[in-house]
């Protein structure tokens, strides 16, 4: 098996070589480490590589396993990225922000504390949309991050860097977080596996959750079974979060074991006020019902609730944790600036109202939800935008073109629903495309069942871009 095999080995396989020695963490450290040297400055993909952290860490683990080869966890010695939101101690987290560059942290994020503990070494910080705001990742003094598919076109966002690392092969698996479609948006651009947990699966410890629960961090991985394991690393309580789930009983990775029962599923190819999707997205949930039924599975057709409701109070908070995070506007994007300033006009009360609405709404889809074991929707209206598309667009035309493109991923946000993006194929230009999972409250297990049998009935994992397939 030559480098760039072992590169796109799913996680799974390679902490099972790493058991049986017949590769160590020092060695698969240094391909990526090698790969990331190669192709990161064409891809932008990290905005901070620590190559010597990684392989200091690396190094000791490698030595750990010689006289210690019991009781690993199950992704020991695997490398993974970290999205320049959370921090990691001693290193700089500048989130999207040219001017905070020299920021290092002062502690690790706790889901950070989480994949050192499952024995995970972190080769660095991907790049993210400045303060995690936009679907596409080309913050101001940073080259933007590429999809490596295509590289005229964006990985998505927030977590798009992430997203291109891994589909890159510059890492085995990778962190991310979702406050709108951020994890599922690059895992649809990306050809990635990419889960939005439900509300209280993963602690924001030891930061305030700012987003009122709309936000949560997660996993992207090559199949479901890599995500699955690092939704696992990543799942826990800490004492005193607003938020929280009991530890699923097996964990998500054992519970792939068993395929689901029958599900009653329903899907639908257009939301309103937004419209159809585009054809492309439109025809792979129809191949994707096609193969649930297969599955033994029923699917129906079903009328989306009209989400007129709730893009306006979905804007309002977006706009105020612009203005709530500290930044100064002087140092923001010009998207994110105007954000800034419509928030100023927003009084206490209107935001409290907001907030309101959004549960009201989020209570409409969950009842609407409620009869289905999971539904198939888009996770993007339409394909995978152009690197630079709306930079010169006025800031109005950017926000439609935004809530006209994610529309299919805010209202799970909102409603605190898990859902799954995978892969399903690609578009004409060559990036590729997928469909968006829907479970019901706290269920990622239903969901993560239902994908591994997609995944078997159709792999996707093998395929790689051409632009990363080359032997360093």
């Amino acid at each position: 098996m030559n480098s760039v095999d072992l590169a796109f080995l799913p996680a799974l396989e390679q902490a099972r070589l790493i058991r049986a020695k017949e590769i160590s963490p020092l060695e698969l450290t240094e391909i990526y480490l090698q790969r990331i040297e190669r192709l990161n400055p064409e891809l932008g993909a990290y905005v901070t590589v620590i190559a010597e952290q990684a392989l200091t860490d690396a190094k000791a683990k490698t030595e750990h396993l010689a006289s210690n080869p019991e009781d690993l966890p199950p992704l020991f010695g695997v490398t993974v990225s970290v999205k320049d939101l959370n921090p990691v101690e001693g290193v700089a987290c500048a989130y999207g922000i040219k001017a905070a560059c020299d920021r290092i942290a002062s502690q690790d994020d706790y889901i950070v504390g989480k994949l050192r503990q499952a024995g995970l070494v972190i080769l660095g910080k991907t790049a993210t949309s400045q303060l995690g705001s936009l679907p596409y990742t080309e913050p101001p003094g940073f080259p933007p991050a590429r999809n490596p598919w295509n590289l005229d076109y964006t990985p998505g966002g927030s977590s798009g860097g992430g997203a291109a690392a891994l589909a890159a092969g510059l890492c085995a698996i990778s962190q991310g977080s979702d406050g709108g479609g951020s994890l599922r948006g690059p895992a649809f651009c990306c050809g990635l596996v990419g889960l939005k947990a439900s509300r209280g699966r993963i602690s924001f410890a030891p930061v305030g959750e700012r987003l009122n629960g709309l936000a949560v961090n997660g996993p992207l991985g090559r199949t479901v079974a890599d995500t699955a394991a690092l939704l696992d690393v990543l799942s826990g309580y800490e004492l005193g979060d607003p938020y929280w789930l009991p530890d699923p009983d097996p964990s998500f990775l054992a519970g792939l074991h068993s395929p689901p029962r029958p599900l009653r599923i329903g899907y639908a190819t257009r939301l309103d006020p937004i419209g159809e999707i585009d054809p492309v997205c439109r025809q792979a949930i129809y191949t994707t019902v096609q193969q649930v039924e297969d599955l033994g599975h029923s699917a129906e057709e079903v009328t989306f609730p009209n989400l007129e409701d709730l893009i306006e109070p979905f804007v309002v908070v977006w706009e105020c944790v612009l203005a709530e995070v500290g930044v100064p506007w002087i140092v923001m994007e010009k998207m994110n600036r105007w954000l800034y300033w419509r928030a100023w006009r927003i009084n206490s009360g209107a935001y409290l109202r907001s907030v309101a609405k959004l549960q009201q709404v989020a209570r409409q889809i969950v009842r609407f939800c409620q009869p289905y074991d999971a539904l198939i929707l888009p996770v993007y209206m339409h394909p995978a935008i152009k690197v630079g598309e709306w930079k010169t667009l006025r800031s109005p035309k950017i926000l439609d073109n935004v809530i006209n493109w994610v529309a299919p991923c805010p209202p799970f946000n909102a409603s605190g629903q898990p859902a799954l993006a995978i892969p399903t194929g690609f578009a004409p230009s060559g990036v590729p495309i997928g469909v968006q999972l829907v479970g019901r409250p706290a269920d990622e297990a239903t969901l993560l069942a239902l994908a591994a049998q997609l995944e078997q009935a159709a792999p996707w994992s093998h395929q790689r871009p051409s632009f990363a397939d080359i032997e360093i």
